[in-house]
């Protein structure tokens, strides 16, 4: 490994980011014609746009010459041009094809230069990035872009999101914790401390991550009960959570269903974002909920921005944690899980599931 390589891959570590996975960089409503829109994804500067014929493109925001943020650029639908010195770069592919310095005594071979350059698709209203690691090639098979699973041809859709002010391992076991929502979430509508009861909830290890196997909602979440009220049948759930971010949760009832994903995405290294996209076909049954939802949506958003804030206070000054018995299991299946993927990644060996199995948890919530 060279010097530099090293010092890429001891910067990884550190970051405690999971690199060469899909990560939504910025909603697709943000590209507007051929304007240059900046992101950042695991500390990486980048720079998204749109060519001429809509295919969207990512590139890191720094120019290979003098470092100048290409963001500052021009883009005419299929070139970037840099601001300091004019390099083009071909807006696809990286590939350097015009230095406007050079003359006809220079040797140099433009094709060879690149600026740096990732695998950029969209998919349910969102641009999303492969993120390779640092100093490490593409893989030769690029695993299929995320996808929100829908159950009918005719479906309405919605997304939200919110920044947290922290690491992103913070955000995640936040986001699977079972016993935060009588004490964060609590409303007339959903629950309150009084309706703290004991529950006791099967999982079941799926490809890197875990499954918390088809039951009936909460007796006490109101939203189930309409859902019910409508359909007139039981409604089932099913909750996935898939490294390296990614919390499914899918809805049944009778033809009704909802389905939604709400990925952890970090920024930097004490920053990310929870991007939530759904779908449902209920409208039909519910013409007001899509208003409604999005209240509530927003309002439960809100409620663990504000959360997250507050204990970001107290995780500035490093302070000791713990996690206990069920109700962090799944926040120890999580580390398990992207500590024995690194390991197999460094290694060259499959990776070991935390799980030997099914496990059924109980917890109070």
């Amino acid at each position: 490994m060279r010097e530099n390589e090293d010092g890429e891959a001891t910067r990884e570590a550190s970051l405690g980011f999971l690199w060469d996975f899909w990560y939504p960089a910025l909603r697709s409503t943000e590209l507007r014609g051929q304007k240059l829109t900046k992101a950042m994804l695991l500390e990486v500067p980048l720079v998204v746009g749109r060519t001429a014929d809509g295919q969207a493109f990512a590139m890191r925001d720094s120019c290979p010459h003098r470092g100048m943020p290409l963001s500052y650029g021009n883009f005419d639908g299929k070139s970037v041009e840099c601001s300091y010195h004019g390099w083009k770069f071909d807006a696809c592919t990286g590939g350097c094809f015009e230095i406007p310095s050079l003359s006809s005594h220079d040797k140099l071979k433009v094709e060879r230069i690149f600026a740096g350059h990732y695998p950029c698709q969209e998919r349910d209203g969102y641009i999303w990035v492969y993120m390779a690691a640092p100093a490490s090639r593409l893989p030769e098979i690029i695993p299929p872009i995320p996808e929100l699973p829908v159950f009918s041809d005719k479906y309405k859709i919605t997304q939200l999101s919110c920044v947290l002010p922290s690491h992103i391992d913070h955000g995640i076991i936040g986001l699977m914790d079972p016993a935060h929502g009588p004490f964060v979430h609590q409303s007339w509508y959903w629950r309150s401390r009084h309706s703290i009861h004991e529950k006791e909830k099967h999982f079941e290890p799926i490809p890197n991550g875990f499954r918390m196997s088809r039951h009936e909602p909460s007796s006490n979440s109101a939203p189930y009960k309409l859902l019910r009220y409508f359909s007139g049948e039981e409604a089932m759930t099913m909750i996935d959570f898939v490294l390296p971010n990614i919390r499914l949760e899918e809805i049944r009832s009778g033809h009704l269903w909802f389905s939604s994903r709400a990925t952890v995405t970090p920024i930097e290294r004490n920053l990310c974002r929870i991007d939530f996209v759904a779908a449902w076909n209920l409208l039909r049954a519910m013409p007001l909920i899509v208003p409604i939802f999005r209240s509530f949506a927003k309002r439960f958003l809100r409620q663990d921005q504000e959360t997250m804030i507050k204990q970001a206070e107290g995780l500035k000054h490093d302070p000791r944690l713990m996690l206990i018995d069920d109700a962090d299991r799944p926040a120890k299946w999580y580390f398990a899980l992207k500590a024995n993927l690194l390991d197999a990644r460094r290694n060259g060996t499959p990776m070991v599931h935390p799980m030997p199995g099914p496990v059924t948890l109980h917890w109070r919530s």
